[in-house]
């Protein structure tokens, strides 16, 4: 028999016992789509954490309060959850101190419940000063931000996330309109443009940003700690130079070691680095998953190509008396357990694609379709076939044309 020969007799074994080999495909169907979709997930959430860290700047510091003892980029030692406070700031906002220091803005978090007539929305309230803005990277979608008079005089004003906005106001839009905080009114003077969640998976949008005076006032705190200080270097080149300036400072300040800071400073390719070891960690344990109905998949192909076998003994034994060689007896069942393979591969591709598509619909996380991981699960599709179709394979080469005949 030709090549050409085999597959076609391949092909019509298949249609033979179509639903059988549907049900034997399926199994790899569903592995090559969740290979795809799980790298795919993996690889849409670290675009998207690249892309939200990379719209901070590269040559952003924050500074944390207490201490962490891994991750590149973090140095830490013992400390306890506010040990940063206001004074810091402002020690950090000295040029003549931290001259690599081009704007530094401090924040203190807390959660508050915002009230607007009979709808009250509990979020995040982030007390810091006017640089805050430019800092972070923000944009308004309207209104403004709050000035440095209204930060000195603790004006009652706030900058509200668009989610917050949504919740409160619906359609209508929230600037000059006023909430309530704890008996007290808030105007709202601005919105912040929609930027999604942060790298540590927590909504940006859902937040009310006022000057510090004023979250002190309003949450009933007399406390000067901050939750975070953000630190933009003149520039990406001076980005080390500030690291250690302000490291030196805040050591001296709180009369410890840098080696026993309480305190943590991580700069963008740390949390880069750390949000992305993270995502594959997921990956490679959801792969495995995945990894596991592929091996599923392949074991169905070994069973059907067994039953196969077993069901066309005579004609083995047919074909071998017609002067067949084992070596075309086995490579007609590796034909058909290779193309069994390739079917499950090229339809699992397929619905792994669309499901890319359609998947960021229903869970708000965006899917990228990978080339290299598609050729790989096609490549693993048809190698499932072909090794998982050796031993059955082989099992029907070896059969004498006797028994073959003789077999009921």
């Amino acid at each position: 028999m030709s090549w050409w020969e085999t597959v076609r007799s391949g092909l019509a074994a298949i249609r033979a016992h179509r639903l059988r080999s549907a049900l034997t495909v399926l199994g790899i169907v569903i592995g090559i789509s969740s290979v795809i979709l799980t790298v795919g997930l993996g690889q849409g959430a670290q675009r998207e954490v690249e892309e939200q860290i990379d719209a901070l700047g590269s040559n952003l510091l924050i500074v944390s309060p207490g201490s962490s003892t891994s991750g590149a980029g973090v140095r830490g030692g013992f400390g306890s959850a506010s040990t940063l406070t206001l004074a810091d700031a402002a020690a950090i906002a000295d040029p003549e101190v931290v001259p690599d220091a081009a704007a530094v803005a401090p924040a203190a978090t807390s959660s508050v419940s915002l009230v607007n007539g009979a709808t009250n929305w509990t979020t995040s309230l982030v007390g810091t000063t006017p640089p805050w803005l430019d800092v972070r990277g923000r944009e308004l979608s309207a209104g403004r931000f709050f000035t440095r008079a209204e930060a000195a005089e603790g004006a009652a004003v706030a900058v509200i996330g668009a989610d917050t906005a949504s919740e409160l106001f619906g359609r209508l839009s929230p600037v000059g309109q006023q909430v309530t905080v704890d008996g007290t009114r808030v105007t709202i003077i601005g919105v912040l443009a929609s930027s999604g969640a942060s790298a540590s998976g927590t909504s940006e949008d859902d937040v009310a940003v006022v000057p510090v005076g004023t979250a002190s006032r309003l949450t009933g705190s007399t406390s000067t700690a901050v939750s975070t200080i953000y630190v933009e270097a003149r520039s990406e080149t001076t980005l080390a130079a500030a690291y250690q300036e302000v490291e030196a400072l805040l050591a001296t300040r709180h009369g410890v070691t840098t080696a026993e800071a309480d305190f943590s400073i991580a700069t963008q390719d740390s949390l880069v680095e750390t949000a992305n070891e993270t995502n594959r960690t997921f990956t490679v344990l959801l792969g495995g998953v995945a990894g596991i109905s592929l091996l599923v998949g392949g074991i169905g192909v070994m069973n059907i190509m067994l039953v196969s076998v077993t069901e066309r003994v005579r004609e083995i034994g047919l074909r071998k008396a017609l002067g067949a060689t084992p070596r075309v007896i086995r490579r007609q069942f590796l034909v058909e357990a290779s193309l069994l393979g390739l079917t499950g591969g090229i339809v699992g591709v397929l619905v792994g694609i669309v499901g890319a598509q359609a998947l960021p619909r229903f869970i708000d996380q965006a899917v990228a379709v990978s080339l290299l991981a598609t050729t790989a699960a096609l490549a693993t599709a048809l190698a499932l076939g072909v090794g998982f179709g050796v031993y059955p394979a082989t099992r029907a080469a070896r059969l004498t044309p006797i028994d073959a005949l003789r077999s009921e």
